[in-house]
């Protein structure tokens, strides 16, 4: 039989990004790749999170504005947004994130449920905490992200 599939293996590897002065993580199995800005093609009556689509190498792929995922102001128009792909069930889904961080390894010992006092639109998108040196890294729930009918 195999191992039970709920036990939480909380040694993990993230790739990591920024958002505003947030520091994000999706474990690095669930990120296919990273790009920076791409070429978008606006959807006529999305939702606002959803920036629009991209094509990547012939695969049709929505991308969604972090920034306005989780409520943060906007970026500046020079700011350019970076690509996180991340598989999702139905294929690939584009993250629109300020900044790429590095792919870091994470210890149990530094996980920490999701604080009670975290903003409600974090609340709902963080699965969990680790403690790292001098600031914390935010554990990105993809599957709830990426539902955008609970998206405002």
């Amino acid at each position: 039989m195999a191992p039970h599939e709920n036990a939480v293996d909380l040694n993990r590897q993230f790739a990591t990004f920024f958002m505003k002065d947030l520091f994000f993580g999706i474990e690095v199995q669930k990120v296919q790749e990273v790009l920076r800005a791409q070429e978008m093609t606006r959807v006529p009556l999305a939702p606002g999170v959803l920036r629009g689509l991209i094509n990547l190498r012939g695969q049709i792929v929505a991308a969604i504005d972090m920034r306005e995922r989780l409520a943060l102001p906007k970026r500046s128009s020079e700011q350019e947004p970076m690509n996180m792909i991340v598989r999702a069930e139905d294929g690939a889904v584009s993250l629109l994130v300020d900044e790429i961080g590095d792919v870091i390894h994470v210890s149990a010992s530094s996980y920490e449920p999701v604080p009670e006092t975290m903003a409600g639109n974090l609340k709902q998108l963080v699965s969990g905490v680790y403690k790292l040196d001098g600031r914390l890294l935010l554990v990105l729930d993809t599957e709830r992200t990426l539902q955008l009918q609970h998206a405002h």
